[in-house]
């Protein structure tokens, strides 16, 4: 399998640009050969969209996600997105798995971020979300998730080789940490691809870090965005790489054993 990952300056409150822009990526993604693509948390109503997001919030049968499907048919590309899912009065922060003119398969955030965020959403139920694409078994997280062990060994104990990581890290001085160092020891200590989509430039409640990151199940760092700008990362996403890593580190294996 072959993945695409944006990197993207979302716009606030203007869902209409940020599927635009989703579609760009998509087509450029086909382009290049990729399977699926992996867009930042709430790319669709942008993360620092701030009390609109309420307003903005649409279920994941709404026009937001039936147009990213309309892409995902034409390019035959499947896409990973974050949006503000609304159900029964409650908003929640989600991200949804679009092939075509299937259901999308949404997740939704188990471990709100700060302030910002338990003051817009509601969290969800730690869960193994699950898709199989491509060959490959898939696990979506977002953000804050990922930087919990548990939640990725999770998805790793289920069978999972690859984790879509949606995500919206800010600036701050553990940013490179949490990109360049965090994101392959979760890859390494689970024996999965980590896929880590982030947003990059400013709004006017945040600057994001960019550094959006593909690590390896060997820990090794596949692909990587710079701290500013946007950017599509293809790169190839191997089972012969899952099988020889598990058959050398055998965390999982061991784990089991002991329980």
């Amino acid at each position: 399998m072959r993945i695409a990952v944006l990197q993207m300056q979302a716009r606030p409150g203007d869902p209409s640009a940020n599927i635009e822009r989703i579609g760009r990526a998509a087509r450029e993604a086909a382009a290049g050969g990729a399977d699926l693509l992996i867009a930042p948390e709430l790319a669709i109503t942008g993360y620092g969209a701030g009390e609109a997001i309420h307003a903005l919030a649409e279920p994941a049968d709404g026009p937001a996600l039936s147009h990213l499907a309309q892409t995902s048919a034409e390019t035959g590309v499947a896409i990973i997105a974050g949006f503000a899912e609304a159900d029964e009065g409650v908003v929640w922060n989600s991200a949804a798995f679009i092939r075509g003119g299937e259901p999308a398969v949404v997740y939704r955030k188990s471990h709100l971020y700060a302030d910002y965020e338990r003051n817009l959403f509601r969290p969800g139920t730690p869960s193994a979300v699950t898709v199989q694409h491509a060959g490959q078994k898939l696990g979506l997280l977002i953000c804050y998730d990922v930087e919990f062990p548990e939640n990725v060994r999770r998805l790793a104990q289920v069978g999972c080789t690859l984790i879509a990581v949606p995500t919206a890290l800010p600036q701050s001085d553990h940013a490179d940490f949490i990109a360049r160092s965090m994101i392959p020891v979760r890859a390494f200590e689970n024996q999965v691809f980590v896929a880590y989509a982030n947003h990059c430039g400013a709004d006017e409640r945040f600057a994001y870090a960019g550094l959006s990151t593909v690590a390896a199940p060997d820990g090794k760092v596949l692909a990587g965005a710079e701290n500013v700008g946007e950017a599509l990362l293809i790169t190839d996403i191997l089972p012969s790489a899952y099988t020889a890593s598990a058959e050398e580190n055998t965390y999982l294996r061991d784990l089991r054993s002991v329980e």
